[in-house]
């Protein structure tokens, strides 16, 4: 006589933590990008995180449609660390440029200190 297999029961993946990180970390970025956009911010901060957007969002339909069982070639779990790193690393420079008031960036790139009078041309 065959003993019966145990039916393993796999949740969707809109159901899990997986997911509601996800869309958190996607709700949290476009409320970045639309702060830059209110803001009037320059375009390399609005566009790298439009960029950050559509990798998290292509992240999501990947999940969502199970097209990580079907591509097995990657390893999907060390793609998403290293998608947070780099996310986690592109967010925290532009949020630090962002503080950065466009009248101190001379002086921050070692450009003019105070103005010298004997330098000045006739």
């Amino acid at each position: 006589m065959e003993t019966p297999r145990p039916v393993v029961s796999r949740r969707p993946f809109c159901c899990t933590l997986k997911c509601f990180v996800k869309f958190l970390r996607l709700v949290v970025t476009v409320t970045s990008m639309i702060f830059f956009i209110v803001g009037q911010a320059p375009e390399p901060y609005i566009v790298i995180t439009g960029f950050e957007v559509t990798v998290i969002f292509c992240f999501l339909v990947l999940y969502t449609c199970g097209l990580d069982k079907i591509m097995r070639s990657f390893f999907w779990p060390l793609l998403d660390v290293i998608n947070s790193m780099v996310t986690a690393l592109c967010m925290l420079i532009v949020s630090v440029l962002a503080l950065i008031p466009e009248t101190s960036t001379k002086t921050i790139l070692g450009g003019q200190g105070p103005h010298r009078t004997d330098l000045a041309l006739p």
